[in-house]
Parts: structure tokens; C-alpha cells; sequence
């Protein structure tokens, strides 16, 4: 609960620091890390049929899922820094951040 609560918290600054870039430069023209275009390439592959506009969390948090996920994020160990760190997602991408359209992940 405690490292939970801790990558809660770095998470929570990350998406302030993220939103507020998302909200200032057109996205397309952003980039967060040197191998972006790789991690979205590699996401596509692994996670075809995901829609990403509305968020199931099932899709993320179920035991099928993380057996998916965890993989995913491996491949990115030594190549982009906190790789393994847990995010807040919103589930509406339409949507601010709030309690209720947020989930950590």
C-alpha cells in the first residue's frame, strides 16, 4: 500500500506536469521521451483492438490484461527511464482529470 501510494503521488505530479504540456503544444508535435515513435509502434502491435479515446479498466487491470502489460513494459527496461512506474490514466480522454474519470495504472 505504501509503494502504491508513493508511485500514486509521482504519478499525480507527472500528470500535472503532462496535462499542462498536452494543453500548450499540439500533441502530434510532442514528444516525451527520444523513442516515442518505438513505444507507440510496439503499443500498436501488442495492443491492436485497444481504443484508447474511452478506457475499459478491465483492459488494463484484469488478470489478462496485466499478463499483457507487463511484457509491454519490458521491453522499454534501460531504454526509457521510470519505465515500470505506474501512471494516472483518464478513462475519457475528452474528459480533465478527476476522481472519477482517473485510474492509476
Amino acid at each position: 500500500p505504501r509503494l502504491e501510494l508513493a508511485w500514486a503521488m509521482k504519478a499525480h505530479q507527472h500528470a500535472q506536469v503532462y496535462f499542462n504540456l498536452i494543453s500548450s503544444v499540439d500533441p502530434k508535435f510532442l514528444n516525451l521521451t527520444k523513442v516515442d515513435d518505438q513505444i507507440y509502434e510496439e503499443f500498436r502491435k501488442t495492443f491492436r483492438d485497444l481504443k484508447i479515446d474511452v478506457l475499459d479498466p478491465e483492459e488494463l487491470k484484469s488478470e489478462p490484461a496485466k499478463a499483457k502489460w507487463r511484457p509491454f513494459c519490458l521491453r522499454f527496461e534501460g531504454v526509457v527511464e521510470d519505465f515500470n512506474y505506474g501512471t494516472l490514466l483518464r478513462l475519457d480522454s475528452r474528459r480533465e482529470y478527476t476522481e472519477e474519470n482517473t485510474i492509476f495504472g
